[in-house]
């Protein structure tokens, strides 16, 4: 991906960040998402009084982008509301290698601007995957 292309990722993801809803845990996340066609997506986390309801910005992300008809992801950007890298939670690792392949990028960018570059293989080696659902012959 040229710089230009990821500088407005990482943009829409920082934008995304700035909607979201924590007032829990005041740990605010965006995310942006590259499609194979080339469309970003973006969203951020949405937390719940009952915490295990809240969405992650990495799942609304992708959930935009498959309400938007696209399903594969080339890159996704995770912006960070501090200055560590904030990386994907185990779910979010999954949602993502449903629609990624291995060589996929996976960018974790800090509120200074600070970039950890992934691949999907790197950040969950050997993913399920839908052709895991095979049955044996």
């Amino acid at each position: 991906m040229d710089s230009k292309k990821l500088q407005q990722l990482i943009d829409l993801a920082y934008a995304a960040q700035a909607n979201a809803h924590a007032p829990y845990s005041g740990f605010k996340v965006g995310a942006a998402v590259l499609s194979k066609h080339a469309t970003t997506h973006a969203g951020c986390n949405v937390e719940n009084a009952a915490y295990p309801l809240g969405q992650c910005a990495e799942a609304t992300a992708i959930g935009n982008m498959i309400c938007a008809g696209a399903e594969e992801i080339d890159a996704i950007v995770i912006a960070s509301p501090n200055n560590e890298f904030c990386y994907p939670c185990g779910g979010c690792r999954q949602k993502i290698a449903e629609f990624a392949a291995d060589s996929a990028q996976v960018i974790m960018v800090t509120k200074q601007g600070e970039r950890n570059v992934l691949t999907m293989a790197d950040l969950l080696p050997y993913a399920f995957r839908s052709a895991d659902l095979a049955s044996p012959q």
